[in-house]
């Protein structure tokens, strides 16, 4: 293998440069030409990418964001854009990939990967880690601490104020923005879309928490859970408790933000660094996880099959946590 391509995928995740950067690193370490493709899969179906140099990932492993742009293609998906996009893969001579993404990234290169021969590595790069093979994801723990100091301001004005505040976070499908948030900032409710969510079990004790004075709550809600998010929550409260005064705070793309943790950074290097590693080493069509410490490599057809499941101890203590 002499010339690989190193893409980012889907939504951004604080962290994808530093992966970025360790991959051109590495490659270029082990005299293998890099290209940098552009907006993803998108970018390659219309032949937008060039070749990357050490010089060209010197400071940015702080940055968030991603160099390379990012895009979902619905092109892609489709035989024709599939079709074009080989064509421009074997154009450039790219003879290995490596993918930054998340769950929708690696879901489109299993389905590729079986049409058309091209080696590929991914990488997990989502701040809702919500993909199995990997107990961490790079983005999410600078997404979870964002939200963490974010919900720590609100609940000094909840308090000035003796409010309720429902924060809605990020986390389409997964809750563990969510759960991680609401346990450091100790949130009275918890709401994920793994849980059923019951609306007068919530009622019930905001009622109980005022009548022994406790007067400040905060919910924090996944927005991809099951009753809804922050503004289905506030219209129920409101309906129910019309003498709470109920504030909402969505707090979006924030999330996706800022300078990466240094847990972010490392894991990010570290996921680059054995991407590469496992293409010279001819293993493919797999996802670099860290599991225990350690790095793992799992098929793409396995982590595109099941998601990340939360721990029921976790779930457990998160119960008693919020009594």
């Amino acid at each position: 293998m002499k010339k690989i391509g190193v893409m980012t995928s889907g939504g951004d995740s604080p962290g994808m440069n530093a992966a970025i950067r360790a991959v051109v690193r590495t490659a270029v370490y082990h005299n293998l030409e890099v290209y940098g493709i552009c907006r993803g899969y998108q970018g390659i179906i219309e032949g937008d990418m060039y070749q990357m140099l050490t010089t060209d990932v010197s400071n940015i492993i702080q940055r968030g964001g991603t160099i390379l742009k990012t895009a979902r293609s619905k092109e892609f998906m489709t035989e024709e854009g599939m079709a074009k996009a080989y064509e421009q893969l074997q154009a450039h001579g790219i003879e290995g990939l490596v993918l930054i993404g998340g769950d929708g990234t690696f879901r489109g290169a299993n389905v590729f990967f079986e049409k058309y021969p091209i080696p590929a590595v991914g990488l997990p790069g989502t701040i809702d880690k919500d993909l199995a093979g990997t107990d961490f994801t790079i983005g999410f723990d600078t997404a979870v601490n964002t939200a963490m100091e974010a919900i720590d301001k609100i609940r000094d004005t909840a308090d000035a104020h003796n409010r309720i505040f429902v924060v809605e976070v990020m986390g389409r499908d997964a809750g563990y923005i969510a759960l991680n948030s609401g346990i450091a900032c100790g949130a009275e409710d918890i709401l994920i879309p793994e849980l059923k969510t019951d609306m007068n079990t919530i009622v019930q004790g905001i009622r109980d928490d005022r009548r022994r004075k406790k007067n400040v709550q905060l919910i924090v809600v996944a927005e991809g859970d099951d009753f809804g998010g922050a503004v289905d929550v506030q219209k129920v409260l409101n309906e129910q408790v019309p003498e709470v005064d109920v504030r909402i705070c969505v707090l979006g793309h924030i999330q996706r933000g800022g300078s990466p943790t240094f847990a972010d950074r490392v894991l990010a290097s570290r996921l680059g660094f054995a991407a590469v590693n496992a293409l010279r080493a001819g293993i493919y069509q797999v996802m670099a996880g860290q599991i225990n410490g350690a790095i793992v490599l799992t098929p793409f057809a396995e982590v595109v099959k099941q998601k990340a499941n939360i721990p029921t101890d976790l779930q457990a203590m998160t119960y008693v946590l919020t009594k």
